[in-house]
């Protein structure tokens, strides 16, 4: 048996990854509601998207955060441990050796644990120095859980609250990406005009030790719902449609992914390639993982897609031909019966394709894959965002279809262990100026170069066709002027029958050139050779300054991700339908 056929699937499984927030002083009376919520969320997750990996992400602090993680050993869940601080610090946050002693055994059964190792800035004006640098590293906590999961499971008695990083602000964050204090309200007013699938909150109301009005014997009844942005219906007992759709799309790539393991891995293109034993930093692999995925899955379906045009601009040519068989040659029914054939043919594959959503998953797994491109050689780089607490999937197709959600959904947790500590190490600059930039024959600027010549070549040879076609029309016009009426019947048939089949032909090859969108990519290819060689070119300049070659590979990356969003709406209306293929035929 080979090697790629013992691959654990799980390392195929995407992660649906549940953060925790919670209070510290739950009533014990209320505790057991509360786990049992709790399981029968998880489990409600585990059967509904059961191609995905279910994840708790806990940073293991008393009360709330230490009741998941027990529920989700119990359900033998994965679990990734977030800390505040460093481990020995964090240690000195448990009030007791029995909590303490929780946190040491989830931390030791845990796939991850990693500290978010931010240096305190100065306080705002206006806060208290001694509370800023105690409640800082929570508010970083807070912030980062939003930022990197799929669902932010908030045990909480839903009051307001001004407490900085407490779970009311970290609730107020994942809405709004505002923590006041600590976060620009600029934010703000930039996500209100934009839809966001990152807004999923699972509420657990619930009481407080510490609240005055709180019932001694806790609430008889621990009530739950979903919690989001809508306007109209912010709360709910069912998931709201739009995750309803993200989740769907995020478990149906798992599950693509998980079908075809072994092509896959004998098949893939990684980013790392043979550079596994360099000081990469810790977290590249899962964005390296996910990407040979996304972009194995991507080829795989635009090959399904370009053999389903091909069959179906053969058929339309082959339509047009008995048509004109029928109506210049002779009138037979068997031309009648061919043209119906092979329009049955041309419908049947792109029904078959409209069904299994060829065309959408090439789309999607392709953007998918660029995008996580970027994030890798960002993250390699320790290219960061101007605002420390955006990542790179925050503002990715954000202001496009809300379908695409689910490619945000995706990337939120590829690169969750890079965005905790970026890598500061220059060696991480020079390889993704080597491997992601490269040169006239590597990396990116050598693929759009090659890419763009090739499809250049494959449009002049449809303008030679035409050219051809329009010789074949002239010559054809020409022997009719010149002894058309000395020319025996048959022969003038056969000529108009030349005549219409090379018409027809030089027709459908432009159509199938439309469709692929060959001139369009041939402008997208010529761009992106521009932009990466503007950006080798100023790199070369800045090769002295690490910040400079940082923040020109960022801006390099915002512009890839911004073409990779025009191509895919620009793709998204190409394929063919039934009506297209009747008039191509006739």
């Amino acid at each position: 048996m080979s090697p790629e056929a013992n691959l654990p699937i799980e390392s195929f499984t995407l992660p649906l990854v549940v953060a925790v927030t919670g209070h510290r002083d739950l009533v014990p009376a209320e505790i057991p509601l509360i786990r049992e919520q709790v399981r029968s969320l998880f489990q409600q997750l585990q059967k509904e998207y059961s191609f995905r990996r279910l994840t708790v992400m806990s940073p293991l602090a008393e009360g709330a955060d230490l009741l998941v993680a027990e529920v989700a050993d119990e359900l033998s869940l994965e679990l990734w441990v977030p800390l505040p601080k460093s481990m020995e610090e964090y240690r000195g946050d448990f009030g007791s050796a029995e909590t303490l002693a929780k946190f040491e055994y989830f931390c030791s059964k845990a796939t991850k644990v990693f500290d978010l190792t931010h240096e305190i800035p100065p306080a705002p004006e206006g806060f208290d120095p001694h509370n800023w640098q105690v409640s800082y590293p929570y508010a970083a906590m807070g912030t980062f859980l939003s930022a990197h999961c799929h669902i932010l499971l908030a045990i909480w008695d839903g009051r307001p609250s001004d407490a900085l990083g407490g779970t009311a602000q970290v609730v107020r964050f994942h809405h709004d990406d505002v923590m006041e204090g600590f976060t620009s309200n600029l934010v703000e007013t930039q996500q209100m005009m934009l839809d966001d699938e990152s807004d999923l909150v699972y509420h657990i109301s619930c009481s407080r030790l510490s609240h005055k009005d709180r019932r001694e014997g806790g609430n008889p009844e621990i009530d739950w719902c979903w919690y989001t942005k809508d306007p109209d219906h912010p709360r709910s007992r069912e998931l709201p449609r739009q995750h309803k759709l993200i989740f769907r799309r995020a478990s149906e790539f798992s599950r693509d992914a998980q079908a075809f393991v072994e092509q896959i891995e004998a098949e893939k293109w990684p980013l790392i390639e043979n550079h596994a034993d360099e000081r990469l930093p810790a977290g590249v692999e899962q964005i390296d993982r996910i990407y040979n995925m996304a972009d194995w899955l991507a080829m795989h379906f635009q090959r399904k897609v370009l053999r389903t045009l091909s069959i179906t601009h053969w058929m339309a040519f082959l339509m047009g031909l008995m048509f004109l068989l029928y109506s210049d040659f002779e009138s037979l029914q068997s031309f009648l019966y061919a043209f119906l054939v092979f329009f049955a043919v041309a419908f049947g594959a792109q029904t078959w394709a409209k069904r299994n959503d060829w065309h959408r998953k090439y789309l999607d797994y392709r953007t998918l894959a660029e995008g996580l491109r970027v994030q890798f050689y960002w993250a390699v780089a320790g290219v960061t965002s101007e605002n420390k607490w955006k990542f790179t999937h925050d503002s990715f197709l954000q202001s496009e279809d809300p379908e695409f959600g689910w490619i945000r959904n995706v990337m939120r947790v590829a690169g969750f262990q890079c965005d905790a500590n970026p890598n500061k190490e220059p060696s991480g600059v020079q390889f993704t100026i080597d491997e992601w930039v490269g040169s006239e024959k590597t990396g990116q600027l050598g693929y759009y170069k090659r890419k763009a010549k090739e499809k250049l070549q494959r449009h002049q040879l449809t303008e030679r066709l035409g050219r051809l076609s329009l010789g074949i029309n002239v010559v054809t016009v020409l022997c009719f002027l010149l002894v058309g009426q000395r020319l025996p019947e048959v022969f003038q048939t056969v000529l108009w029958v030349i005549m219409g089949s090379t018409l027809l032909l030089y027709a459908v090859r432009e159509g199938y050139t439309y469709a692929v969108g060959t001139k369009e990519l041939i402008k997208q290819y010529e761009f992106m050779y521009r932009i990466f060689d503007n950006a080798h070119q100023r790199l070369l300049l800045a090769s002295d300054d690490l910040d400079k070659q940082r923040l020109i590979l960022f801006a390099l990356g915002q512009s890839a991700l911004d073409e990779h969003s025009d191509w895919t709406l620009m793709n998204r209306e190409r394929s063919l339908d039934e009506k297209e293929i009747w008039m191509m035929g006739n």
